[in-house]
């Protein structure tokens, strides 16, 4: 699984400074914004210095921009009112960086080369757990073929090491994959079980319910089935079914 990476950059993802359009937001929509988020960031990514950053959530079918912030001598920061906590995304143009929970408290954000992280509030640590172990286990896939290359210096045969790779690999993808099911499946109830399967299923070229997403959604809440998109997604899913099935 990815996190929406669209286009070419050096930062790998698995993911201006003072107050935003979020807080213009609020302060028109006075009474309607019941608490506030507070994001400070910063940056030791050389590409991103001077550059436009926006904070997007899923609404009504699409990504919207909520706020907007240019990264200055590394910092930056995203501030703004809502109505209840949300998962969204931190974008550098068409590029998503990483998802980060907005609620309540100030999040501490970090973008570097190799790895991202948000930290500071109870959503966004159990959602930093879980990006580092994904990174870690996406950084096992992509060290097979280095060591491919060593058993191939070593002399190794290729049906030995077509085997050892192989096991490897599923392995690594076997653990993926109850990583993904079980972060979910407990989260369940609040935004990250709805917001992670809107970033694994971003990766699918069209709606399918795979094995994986099967086991996601059998015996899984109202919350979480309820979801605009959990809901929208498993519809056309049912309705590719029935077409391929006729």
């Amino acid at each position: 699984m990815g996190f929406s990476i669209h286009r070419h950059s050096s930062i790998h993802s698995p993911l201006r400074g003072g107050v935003g359009g979020g807080l213009l937001l609020c302060l028109l929509t006075l009474l309607s914004c019941k608490s506030q988020y507070m994001v400070k960031g910063s940056s030791s990514v050389d590409e991103l210095e001077g550059k436009m950053l926006t904070l997007k959530v899923y609404v009504d079918g699409e990504m919207r921009s909520i706020d907007s912030t240019r990264v200055v001598h590394g910092r930056f920061s995203f501030g703004g009112g809502m109505d209840s906590t949300m998962l969204a995304n931190v974008f550098w143009g068409d590029l998503s960086l990483m998802p980060i929970v907005l609620e309540e408290g100030e999040v501490r954000l970090d973008i570097g080369e190799t790895q991202q992280s948000a930290t500071g509030t109870p959503l966004n640590d159990t959602l930093s757990g879980f990006i580092q172990r994904k990174t870690q286990l996406d950084a096992q896939m992509a060290e097979l073929p280095h060591l491919d290359a060593q058993m191939i210096m070593d002399g190794t045969d290729e049906d030995e090491r077509r085997y050892v790779l192989g096991n490897q690999s599923k392995q690594i993808a076997a653990e993926n994959d109850r990583l993904i099911v079980r972060f979910i499946r407990d989260n369940y109830n609040n935004v990250l079980g709805p917001g992670i399967f809107m970033i694994l299923t971003s990766s699918l070229p069209y709606p399918i319910l795979t094995p994986q997403i099967e086991e996601i959604i059998t015996n899984a809440p109202p919350y979480f089935l309820g979801h605009p998109y959990v809901k929208k997604y498993i519809e056309k899913a049912k309705e590719g079914a029935d077409v391929n099935e006729e």
